[in-house]
């Protein structure tokens, strides 16, 4: 592995003499991942993606990325709680992890920050406007891996949570981690107001009431090779973008002319 790109494994006398053109912020969650993946596996796939991508940038690109240690810190849904060692944190935890975050960059000299999502309960688009107010230069992006490509086009039935999806790439990087024997059925009950199924308003999902292995979506036709096929294109696909970005200067330059 490249540790000039990995801040997880590198060091100090690794990166001081090499510049950089922005970072990326892996974040993920505490919480349940149905009964055979990891507490972890948003942070951990978030930060696997997003070294992939930025080996991809480098190798393709020239262009050096500095992948920071994936945050776990992520808000969850009521009942989630109620899980052991499912942890929440608040709407101003997680902000006051990004500001800082931004801050020291901001201070060391890079202007630009690229956050790889990998929980759904995660929102950053309130706590980037509030940081474009302070940082007018600086440009925070934020994304989620697991939408970057249509799920559908890539497997055979993908889910909501610890799904074919995410067992499937979890089993391409970490496969010592997952015991797919284990794994519960992940059925899901929906709502029942048409309304909230039909996206007409929106409320978290109490999810004790929606699943009982706290997965949502079969993950027992999941594959390392389905998983290899998925993040391999979908890292190319943020290398491509890392591309794109590094070449814009400054805010003016995203917009058409």
């Amino acid at each position: 592995m490249n540790r000039e790109i990995d801040l997880s494994i590198s060091a100090y006398g690794v990166v001081r003499p090499l510049d950089y053109a922005m970072a990326i912020l892996p974040w993920g969650a505490t919480e349940p991942h149905n009964l055979h993946l990891p507490f972890l596996t948003d942070a951990i796939l978030a930060h696997d993606v997003a070294v992939d991508a930025a080996q991809k940038a480098f190798d393709d690109y020239g262009l050096r990325v500095m992948v920071l240690p994936p945050v776990a810190m992520g808000a969850q849904n009521p009942g989630q709680r109620d899980l052991k060692f499912c942890i929440h944190y608040r709407y101003e935890t997680q902000r006051a992890i990004l500001a800082d975050t931004v801050s020291s960059l901001y201070h060391q000299g890079l202007r630009k920050l690229l956050i790889v999502n990998g929980h759904g309960g995660n929102t950053f688009k309130s706590m980037i406007r509030d940081l474009a107010v302070d940082y007018p230069d600086f440009m925070i992006l934020s994304s989620e891996w697991f939408t970057v490509l249509p799920g559908k086009e890539w497997f055979d039935d993908p889910g909501d949570h610890a799904d074919e999806l995410e067992t499937s790439v979890m089993m391409h990087y970490h496969p010592e981690l997952v015991n797919l024997s284990e794994a519960g059925p992940g059925e899901a009950h929906a709502f029942a107001l048409k309304g909230l199924r039909e996206k007409v308003a929106w409320l978290p999902r109490h999810w004790t009431k929606v699943t009982s292995d706290t997965g949502i979506g079969n993950p027992k036709l999941a594959t390392a090779e389905k998983g290899r096929r998925f993040a391999t294109a979908v890292a190319a696909k943020y290398a491509s973008f890392l591309k794109e970005l590094a070449e814009v200067e400054c805010a003016d330059d995203l917009y058409e002319k």
